[in-house]
């Protein structure tokens, strides 16, 4: 059944192979960035989706967002925290705003979309929230307390949420992509990818943006509806937990 689907991050990287994904699958996608006016603007004329600017850092813009997607679109029955920001560095080295910024983006972020949406879900005892964690925040990274911290906390998020969903019809899980070759990771020097990263990946490559899609895809599905509360791995089997 198409329904319509926000995906947060949904213009680059991860969050664009989502998009085109749901629109695939026949979803209604509203795809949120929140700087890039440039690359989010190509990504609509080379997809056709639909773009919308807001931070979802800051609640009240988030909720705004919500109601501009609903009015033009439809109520949301998918949604996909996928926004997410780095600010690396070494803990005795980190500041307060690098700490503060990755918390609210990547950890408090999750809150700002998903409350706006939820009592419409719960009224029409539907809903498919999928958030997009890292493997990162499963094992840890040293030079990423912060980012790490946060999502680590987005799987905690995750389960609990799902408990309140359950019985009405919404399902919350949670992927965990390993290093995937978006823009960000493919810009790492070649030397430390080849030397540093891939030796640690037993599948010996980089994971691709439209593998973690399709499970994504799947999540989102109504075939899905008897897995809330997980955690997906796809990382190549460079970490099992």
């Amino acid at each position: 059944m198409a329904r319509v689907a926000i995906v947060t991050g949904g213009t680059r990287g991860i969050g664009r192979a989502i998009s085109i994904e749901l629109k695939a699958a026949g979803h209604s996608v509203a795809a949120n960035y929140g700087g890039n006016d440039e690359a989010a603007n190509k990504f609509k004329e080379e997809t056709g989706i639909p773009v919308f600017k807001w931070s979802v850092a800051d609640y009240d813009s988030c909720a705004e967002g919500v109601k501009k997607v609903e009015a033009e679109l439809g109520p949301v029955d998918i949604l996909i925290n996928n926004a997410g920001i780095t600010r690396d560095a070494m803990f005795h080295k980190m500041t307060a705003q690098q700490w503060h910024e990755v918390i609210d983006t990547n950890l408090s972020g999750l809150f700002n979309m998903t409350h706006p949406v939820w009592a419409g879900m719960r009224e029409r005892g539907y809903g498919r929230i999928v958030n997009i964690s890292s493997v990162n925040g499963q094992k840890g990274q040293m030079g990423q307390v912060n980012y790490s911290a946060a999502k680590s906390g987005d799987l905690g998020f995750t389960k609990a949420l799902a408990l309140e969903g359950a019985f009405k019809g919404i399902t919350v899980n949670a992927v965990c992509p390993g290093y995937i070759g978006t823009e960000m990771v493919r810009a790492i020097d070649p030397e430390v990818l080849k030397s540093k990263i891939l030796p640690h990946i037993p599948v010996g490559r980089l994971g691709e943006p439209e593998e973690i899609a399709k499970v994504v895809a799947f999540l989102a599905s109504d075939d899905a509806g008897f897995i809330t509360g997980s955690t997906i791995s796809a990382n190549g089997g460079q970490h099992m937990h």
